[in-house]
């Protein structure tokens, strides 16, 4: 009955632990649902800290797949979800391939993936999902075109590809993606000897910009412009920008990695920003939590609950030279 009790005891210290870190709740107020005071919640619940939560791969073949990442400190999270939820998560320090493809690896190729077109995990679903149509998102397309030509673009080509780029959201037939496409081609026809000018070092009368490499004897005079337009040029050659339209697709796509951005990324960010001053430990430990529990298929936390979480440790000098920051991407799963 004693080991019973415990079990009990255990398991409402964990349910008032995540209903504090998943809420806006303070640790005043956590405890005093419970009748006791902020540091007596922190000593019941310190236990709770050393709960993994992991997400199981099923091995299911998903129709498809949302990636994208967010930087948390110095970590950085990428997350892969389906329509249902959070299907896998992988910590590293930057979102390189190797990283990516440690992701990636956990899941059978999917028919097609959503991402932002960074380019580790462009080079990662080209190499472990060759198959895979792609779909880019078209908010993080209008995005990158923005950072390249500005809201507001002094040059009428600028102005003109602004406003294509501001369209794309907007296509929801196949006979509209023709026309943009048409459209597109056709600003090549008139500009394109425009967009790839160059400008030569010994006809330069000005101050020469920062990014020309030292000794470099010519330059793209628009560059910014020109990689506005490669940028779609490459998506529409590749066929990323309207897979959503695809009628041979018997499943709806997204166009877009909304359902991370606006329904997992931001989320973290504010629940976060509730808990401020948590070490980066608990950070990551609070993310995976979140993560966890909107996943698929989330079994009841107390299942996860091991002897050794909340048995006390004896201290060590190595636990107290434990490395500070993100374990280096490999190519293995975060929770192997």
């Amino acid at each position: 009955m004693k080991h019973r009790r415990q079990d009990v005891a255990h398991r409402h210290e964990l349910d008032a632990f995540l209903a504090w870190l998943t809420s806006a709740q303070t640790q005043t107020q956590a405890g005093a649902r419970s009748g006791i005071s902020a540091r007596s919640f922190r000593r019941r619940t310190g236990w709770c800290w050393n709960i993994t939560p992991r997400i199981p791969v099923t091995g299911e073949i998903y129709d498809q797949i949302q990636l994208d990442g967010i930087y948390l400190g110095s970590w950085c999270c990428l997350i892969a979800i389906s329509p249902t939820g959070v299907i896998g998560y992988q910590w590293c320090n930057t979102e390189k391939r190797a990283a990516w493809e440690a992701l990636l690896g956990q899941f059978p190729a999917p028919a097609v993936v959503i991402n932002d077109g960074a380019a580790g995990l462009l080079s990662a679903r080209k190499h472990l999902w060759p198959e895979t149509r792609v779909q880019r998102c078209l908010v993080h397309i209008q995005r990158n075109i923005r950072r390249h030509i500005t809201t507001q673009p002094r040059t009428v080509p600028g102005k003109e590809l602004r406003q294509l780029s501001l369209t794309l959201t907007r296509i929801n037939t196949t006979a509209q993606a023709a026309a943009w496409l048409a459209a597109l081609a056709e600003f090549h026809q008139r500009h394109r000897g425009f967009i790839f000018a160059r400008t030569r070092h010994e006809e330069h009368t000005g101050p020469v910009p920062g990014w020309v490499r030292p000794g470099q004897r010519s330059w793209f005079t628009h560059d910014r412009l020109r990689k506005a337009y490669v940028l779609l040029e490459r998506c529409v050659k590749n066929d990323e920008l309207f897979t959503y339209l695809d009628g041979d697709l018997d499943f709806e796509v997204a166009s877009t990695t909304n359902q991370i951005e606006g329904g997992i990324n931001a989320q973290i960010r504010l629940l976060l920003r509730h808990h401020r001053g948590l070490p980066e430990e608990h950070m990551r430990r609070a993310v995976e939590w979140f993560l966890y529990l909107r996943s698929e298929d989330p079994q009841p936390s107390h299942h996860l609950i091991r002897p050794e979480h909340h048995q006390p440790q004896g201290r060590s000098v190595a636990a107290s030279e434990e490395q500070i920051g993100p374990v280096l991407y490999d190519s293995r799963p975060t929770d192997e």
